[in-house]
């Protein structure tokens, strides 16, 4: 599976564009998991000459930070299943988000 293709990589904010929006406004744009664990990546901004996102990180800690395209390409679940990009996922706002992932 490609993880990011040329549309959907025109379509997300480029880096830093939301640096002054609140939390709660922030667009995930994109959802990346791994079909073995509990790990996602949730897309807010990219940054297509360092191939390198930003958004929110679910894994051991729900986290906001920066992750590569490559470093996605490259990792594998514990029983050796690469990263996924979820093709149902649709847009939303962290708050919204928020009200449907409590937890």
């Amino acid at each position: 599976m490609k993880l990011l293709t040329k549309e959907l990589e025109e379509k997300i904010l480029r880096l830093y564009t939301t640096e002054n929006t609140p939390q709660d406004k922030k667009i995930l744009q994109i959802k990346y998991f791994t079909p073995d664990s509990n790990w996602s990546w949730y897309v807010t901004e990219y940054d297509p000459n360092e191939k390198v996102f930003f958004g929110l990180v679910i894994g051991f800690e729900k986290e906001w930070g920066y992750f590569s395209l490559e470093e996605l390409e490259n990792i594998k679940g514990p029983l050796g299943l690469h990263i996924e990009r979820d093709t149902s996922f649709k847009p939303i706002t962290f708050k919204d988000f928020k009200k449907l992932n409590r937890d």
